[in-house]
This record gives C-alpha cells, sequence and structure tokens, in this order.
C-alpha cells in the first residue's frame, strides 16, 4: 500500500505530495493538468526507463519517491533474491540527473532496474489505457485466465518440468549436431589436437623463450659493455672499488671521534660490500653469455612455431592454446562416445518429455474448467456495467509445448443479441474494452495479494448507472486494496474514500502541476462543476450533494 508519493522535477510537476486514503481513492482535474503524468512518474518506481525530456528543470534533478507499507504481503523472500535489505516500510527512489544518468533505490541500497520490476510488480498493478488494448492479447488473456484459476502449484510444476524438458531437447540436439559433422571435419581436428599436443605446450614459458632470444641476439654487445662497467669498477688505476677501500680505510681512522663519522663509514662498508658484490655478479653473466648462432636458431624456431599457432588459432597466449587444446581433445573424445550419448539423451529427453505432458494435462485441465467460469463472470460483470447483451467465449486451444505450458487462449466477445462472438481485437470497441478489463481486474483483484491497484481512466464511454454500479464495485475492491483511479466522472469522483484534484498553477513564469485533497465542501463544489460546468447551479450543487449521500 503507498503511504506516500513524493514527485519533483517531472514533466510538468514541480513539487508534489500526497499521502492516499488505504481504501478508494479518486483523482479527478481538468484535462492536460496532470493526472496520467502522475502514472508516467510512478511507472519510474516501478523500473521503467526514463531520459532527461521527463525533467521540468533541465539544471535540476528529478526525484520519485514512494513509501510502501508491506508487512502484510510476505515479500521477506523476494528481498532476499534481490540482495536488499526488507523493512515492512519500504522505500522506493528513482533520481533522473540532467546528464541523463539514472539511479534506482530500495530503503537506501542502491539497485538495478530489473531489481525494481520484481518488487514493483508485487506492490502495485497499474491500468493504463494501452492495458485495455493488452486484453486482445493472447499471452495476457493466459496471463489473468492463469491469475482467475488461481493453480500457481500446476504452473511451478509445469514451468519446472519443461525447463528439464526444453535443457534435454537442446542437449539431444548439440550432440546429434556433433554427430553430423563430416568425417572431413574430424580429421581436420584431429590434426589440430596432434599439432598443439606435439608442441608440448605445458614446457613452454613464452616470456623466459623471448628474453633468452634476446639476450643471445645481443650477446656481443652486452659482453662488451659488462667488459667496461667491470673494468670501471675493478681493473682500471682509478677502479671504484679500490677507491672506495681506501676512502672506507681513512673514514675508519675517524670514526670513533663521533656517532656521525661512525654512521658514514658504515654506510662506505655496505656500498663497497655492494659494489663488489654488483661486480662479481656482472663477471659471471659476462662468463655465461655466449653467442651462439645454433641456440638462436633453436629459440626462433619454437617461438615461430609458437606464433603461428597463436595466429592460426587467433590467440595471443599459450594458455589460450592448452584451453583450445583441451576443448578439441574434449570434443574429439565426445564424437568417440557420441552414439552411446544420444542414445541416452534420447532416453532422457523421452522421460523429461513425458513428464511435461503429464504436467501440463493437468495444467490444461485446471485451465478449461475455470475458462468457462471465468467467462461466466465476466458475462454477470458486463451486463452490470452498460454491456447488457454481451457474450464471452474462452477457448483452451491446444499448441506446442512453450514455458507457459500446452494451450494458447482466445477470448472471444459480442456485444449484441444473436452476434457469433469473436476475437476481441477484431470487435470489441474502446469503451468494451475498458469495461471488459475492468471486469477482469474486479475478478481476480482477490485472488491476488496486490497492496494498490491503479486505474487510469477505466470510465471511457461509461456514465449514470453504469458509472454508478463500477465505483460500487472499486468499493467492494478497496475493502481489500489499496485502490486509485484517475476519472472524470462525478459519479467516481463522489464515491471515494478521498478525492484528490489536480490542477494547473499560472501564477509564476512557468505552469505547473499541483494536487490537492479535496474537504467536504471543496469537494462538493468540485463534483458539481463536474456536473454543470465551471459555473455550476444549484442543481448541480444539490446533485454533488446527493451523489456523495449515495
Amino acid at each position: 500500500m503507498i503511504k506516500s508519493l513524493q514527485i519533483k522535477n517531472y514533466a510538468l510537476i514541480q513539487d508534489l505530495e500526497m499521502s492516499p486514503s488505504a481504501r478508494l481513492n479518486i483523482i479527478t482535474g481538468e484535462t492536460g493538468a496532470g493526472k496520467s503524468i502522475m502514472l508516467g512518474a510512478v511507472g519510474l518506481l516501478l523500473g521503467k526507463r526514463a531520459d532527461t525530456k521527463v525533467l521540468l528543470d533541465e539544471n535540476q534533478k528529478c526525484i520519485v519517491e514512494g513509501v510502501f507499507d508491506i508487512s502484510p504481503y510476505s515479500l521477506q523472500k523476494i528481498f532476499e533474491q534481490e540482495d536488499l535489505d526488507y523493512e515492512s516500510e519500504c522505500v522506493i527512489r528513482r533520481e533522473i540527473s540532467p546528464s541523463g544518468k539514472s539511479r534506482a533505490f530500495v530503503n537506501d541500497t542502491p539497485t538495478n532496474l530489473n531489481a525494481l520490476k520484481a518488487i514493483g510488480e508485487k506492490l502495485m498493478d497499474v491500468h493504463s489505457q494501452h492495458e485495455s488494448l493488452q486484453l486482445g492479447n493472447n499471452t495476457y488473456q493466459l496471463n489473468v485466465l492463469d491469475a482467475f484459476a488461481a493453480h500457481p502449484e500446476l504452473i511451478s510444476a509445469y514451468k519446472q518440468s519443461y525447463k528439464a524438458y526444453d535443457q534435454a531437447r537442446k542437449h539431444l540436439q548439440k550432440l546429434e549436431s556433433l554427430a553430423s559433422q563430416s568425417a572431413e571435419d574430424a580429421d581436420y581436428r584431429q590434426f589440430l589436437l596432434n599439432e598443439l599436443v606435439e608442441t608440448d605446450l605445458n614446457s613452454l614459458n613464452q616470456e623466459e623463450l623471448e628474453s633468452e632470444l634476446e639476450v643471445l641476439e645481443n650477446a656481443e654487445d652486452i659482453k662488451l659493455k659488462l667488459s667496461q662497467i667491470i673494468h670501471l669498477l675493478d681493473e682500471s688505476e682509478v677502479a671504484v672499488i679500490q677507491q672506495l677501500t681506501e676512502s672506507k680505510s681513512l673514514i675508519h681512522s675517524i670514526a670513533s671521534f663521533s656517532k656521525e663519522l661512525e654512521e658514514l663509514s658504515d654506510r662506505i662498508e655496505s656500498a663497497t660490500i655492494e659494489l663488489s658484490d654488483i661486480n662479481n655478479e656482472m663477471q659471471r653473466v659476462q662468463d655465461k653469455v655466449e653467442h651462439d648462432p645454433e641456440k638462436i636458431q633453436e629459440l626462433k624456431d619454437r617461438l615461430d612455431l609458437l606464433y603461428r599457432l597463436q595466429k592460426k588459432h587467433n590467440v595471443l597466449t599459450v594458455s589460450e592454446l592448452i584451453s583450445i587444446r583441451e576443448e578439441l581433445d574434449q570434443s574429439l573424445g565426445q564424437v568417440a562416445n557420441l552414439d552411446a550419448d544420444i542414445a541416452k539423451a534420447k532416453t532422457d529427453l523421452s522421460a523429461a518429455e513425458e513428464e511435461m505432458l503429464e504436467r501440463g494435462s493437468k495444467l490444461t485441465e485446471s485451465r478449461k474448467l475455470s475458462a468457462l467460469n471465468f467467462a461466466d463472470e465476466i458475462e454477470k460483470i458486463i451486463h452490470q456495467i452498460g454491456i447488457e447483451n454481451g457474450t464471452v467465449e474462452i477457448k483452451v486451444n491446444p499448441s506446442d509445448p512453450s514455458s507457459n505450458g500446452l494451450d494458447t487462449i482466445e477470448m472471444l466477445f459480442s456485444a449484441n443479441k444473436g452476434i457469433k462472438p469473436q476475437e476481441l481485437k477484431e470487435v470489441a470497441s474502446g469503451g468494451e474494452f475498458s469495461r471488459l478489463i475492468f471486469a477482469v481486474k474486479y475478478l481476480i483483484a482477490d485472488k491476488t495479494a496486490m497492496p494498490t491497484i491503479i486505474f487510469d481512466e477505466i470510465d471511457t464511454g461509461v456514465s449514470g448507472e453504469v458509472a454508478l454500479q463500477m465505483i460500487r464495485m472499486m468499493k467492494h475492491m478497496a475493502k481489500n486494496h489499496q485502490v486509485i483511479s484517475i476519472s472524470h466522472l462525478p459519479q467516481f469522483a463522489a464515491g471515494g474514500d478521498a478525492h484528490y484534484y489536480v490542477y494547473k498553477d499560472h501564477s509564476s513564469d512557468r505552469s505547473v502541476s499541483r494536487i490537492k485533497r479535496l474537504a467536504d465542501q471543496d469537494r462538493i463544489t468540485e463534483i458539481a462543476k463536474m456536473i454543470g460546468g465551471e459555473n455550476p447551479g444549484a442543481s448541480a450543487l444539490e446533485s454533488a450533494k446527493e451523489l456523495l449521500r449515495l
């Protein structure tokens, strides 16, 4: 249930706050005032995408925040799945910066849009005018039938078996694809494998080989430079080590005169030892480095082979070549044992298919039984809301297995006597779509733990007694759900537990949308305006009072 909603800097809305009633809320206002814009903002809380076009002030960020009471709805598991902290009062916030960056938060923890969608679909069911048209979509029809049938355990069992069946089918297809590869292809892959095995990749260290070749190719220059350094350090008349040794003797003779001189003596001692060690190491390296044409050619051959293999397999490292070798070895091993693997895969697929069909048949039977009841209940409701001669037929037709079951749903409708029901999208008008979707929402409301239901102009094409009947039904829905309805009808406005009025404020340089909850007298006046125009007479005021007393 929405406890509070705040919208800042969104479209025509500068700063809007509302705390809806826990029961039936009606939102009215002049056309273009921003009623449906509010739904766009609410959509952000449900994970819908947005861009900077929604910013009223392009230099300020947009913030939409909803506070929800979710304590009665056992939603802890979904918060755990999304790695979010669960709190009985859940705060969802979206922010859109002037740069276009969008951020989402649940209880002040950053999250992604998929998590918002997963949580949002458990908090709000938003009916838009577009959704009325969706009722003509067969997949949507299947979903609402399943909601009416209230058989989640059958759906879950089927989906689990279908997933196993689909995995078994794909595994068999993969094996059969391998088996269909030509002998020539197998021979070529064997050649590639042999080439990689013979190269003995595990013993190759590409960096060491390249480094060793670099040294050998520059051996003469290395020996020359090392010889010159060794001469400077230890063999010339002014050899550095000899100079340091003499310096060490001199400083040692005066080191006892002060702590500072003693430390300098120690440092010269360390430098002498270190430089002598460096000189010895350079002599060792000089003795080891030899120009060896045969060794150079051997290294070049090994590296050339390695580079050629890397180019052939389009990789850059030895480890990648080893991975390719292992994959080739595995795939050739599979081909060798493919007949047995295919036989087992066919057995597994047959068992998975049998279980899927068994569970799918149970789901189909439940759908068929529910379809009859669902169609009857929809007819009863549409007869009450202005489609007196309407007939509804719901067909459960067999189809190829899919993640939704073994069926497709076809909802047929006729608004007139003697006319055979046809597909909704072919025969239903906009007003009839609205009333049909209202009947569907009404029927499945008590079968779902949906905290908030929002209707956007569900009253299209409705007036008079039909409107009164629809608002009575909404009141019934509002006993167990928070209901918010955007409407142009005085009957709806009078039926709500709370009446909000959306209007445009033109007092500043830019027009903005605002909302206010109407108190008793303001409510009478607004409903009277909806009945009799901007300057309602006594009759319209009396009619407004009468509607409020119903």
